[in-house]
């Protein structure tokens, strides 16, 4: 007769604990193939527990298929595969997380102050969402997005950004990345993908990543080369016209018109217009889109709301030309949409209400106060005779070109030994060597300007030769 240690106060169930036992014994090739288990009465009274408890273990090992009935016969093992040896069966250790290395200053990622967040005006619309949206929020959204967000996205464009857009046209997604992959299953894997050198490293990953054929294609002092990209067999190009990351460049309507020509010039060419941090221009309006100007529908036109609002809010949008909307209805809109209904709605309503607007500006003014402070700073420090600021204009970041004649990877690794982090212009090129050198990339929503002064104390002290 089967016998099994049943424990009440083990904090688990008799029948789970009888139900392990037998499973235990049958992978182990103790109970082998098609021997008759005892009856549940004849098992329950052996052990001195309810006939129910036996029943509710076999019943479990039945259903996962370690046991079988016959009818007015009983139960009997079914016969299973042993597990192989402890050792053999054992899966490779994971490799330990890179260790995250904390440093006194960091000059490199961008990040929002807690202090920016809207959070009373915020938490007060999701309220307002979880009472109004009630069954709605238990409901799928529509596969291109919320309609209430994409008409919000759409009236905020034609009113801020000259561009008139169909909310149909707009498609929702989760962050630009899987926006990316997308347009990739979109317009075709077999494409060539061109996309700016020096760049914005992760987009370059990212379509690498989807095993398309890329290109990378050099930049002048208007923005990505047209000889260079008719150097290429590129079909599809990637580009942030309004404000380049990292050079700042603004690309002038000249370049522009140049780039919307050589789109036009064969069936298949599109031009990937990333507008990832326009709304914060400080000289003069926004610079007008690639995709408003666009008259022959080439243009497929992407932001986000993770640079204006929050990274953690990942809600991105790309809007489509109407030719290419109905092909990506046919090919791709069985996908659902992968942002939260909650969050869509909640956004909708920030932007109905003109709370984005409102939000936009108070967000420029303070920016511009903290890029100032860091300027003014840089200015006064110990490095104010050493350094050339520029590209100051536009965007979350601006450049310091450095009076000195150390090379990128020395100064990089004495401002890391005085705790500091450096992003060098050098380090988004294919090839740093052919890289304009001795420039800083300062991402400076994220600083604190509390340590800037000392930071860049130690900074002149490391950098001298």
């Amino acid at each position: 007769m089967l016998t099994y240690p049943l424990s009440k106060e083990s904090g688990r169930s008799l029948y789970e604990q009888l139900y392990e036992g037998i499973r235990r014994d049958i992978l182990s090739g103790t109970l082998p193939a098609h021997q008759r288990l005892p009856s549940k009465r004849a098992l329950a009274q052996h052990l001195e527990v309810s006939i129910i408890t036996v029943q509710n273990a076999y019943e479990q090992l039945a259903a996962e298929g370690y046991i079988y009935s016959q009818e007015k016969r009983g139960y009997y093992v079914s016969p299973v595969e042993r597990p192989l040896q402890a050792a053999a069966r054992q899966p490779a250790p994971l490799p330990p997380e890179p260790e995250q290395k904390t440093y006194f200053l960091d000059l490199v990622t961008n990040s929002i102050d807690r202090a920016y967040f809207p959070f009373t005006v915020w938490a007060r619309l999701m309220r307002e969402t979880l009472l109004e949206r009630d069954k709605a929020l238990l409901q799928a959204a529509p596969y291109n997005g919320a309609e209430e967000l994409r008409r919000a996205i759409s009236d905020y464009l034609r009113q801020f950004r000259g561009m008139n857009v169909d909310s149909g046209q707009i498609i929702v997604g989760a962050g630009t990345e899987f926006l990316y992959s997308l347009l990739i299953q979109l317009l075709g894997r077999e494409k060539c993908y061109a996309v700016e050198d020096p760049g914005y490293s992760k987009i370059a990953e990212i379509y690498r990543s989807h095993q398309v054929n890329l290109r990378q294609v050099g930049l002048d002092e208007k923005g990505l080369s047209t000889r260079l990209l008719r150097r290429q067999e590129a079909d599809i190009v990637h580009l942030s016209p309004s404000h380049h990351y990292p050079t700042g460049i603004v690309m002038p309507i000249g370049r522009r018109q140049e780039l919307l020509r050589w789109a036009e010039e064969q069936e298949g060419r599109w031009i990937l217009e990333d507008d990832y941090d326009s709304e914060f221009r400080f000289v003069g309006r926004p610079i007008p889109t690639l995709f408003s100007i666009d008259e022959a529908q080439r243009v497929i036109y992407l932001n986000t709301f993770s640079k204006t609002i929050a990274p953690s809010i990942r809600i991105s949008y790309m809007i489509l030309p109407p030719r290419l909307m109905e092909v990506y209805r046919e090919k791709l809109g069985f996908y659902a949409c992968t942002v939260s209904g909650f969050e869509q709605y909640t956004l909708a309503k920030f932007m109905a209400q003109g709370r984005y607007e409102q939000h936009l500006s108070r967000m420029k003014a303070r920016y511009r106060q903290k890029r100032d402070a860091v300027i003014a700073m840089l200015r006064s420090s110990p490095l104010a005779d050493r350094v050339e600021i520029m590209e100051q204009d536009a965007g979350l970041h601006f450049l310091v070109r450095l009076d000195t004649r150390l090379p990128d990877a020395a100064l990089r690794s004495r401002a890391a030994e005085q705790g500091v982090r450096l992003a060098l212009l050098s380090d988004y090129y294919s090839v740093p060597e052919t890289a304009p050198q001795h420039i800083v990339v300062v991402n400076y929503s994220g600083i604190d300007l509390e340590r800037l002064p000392e930071g860049l104390r130690r900074l002149a002290q490391a950098w001298e030769e």
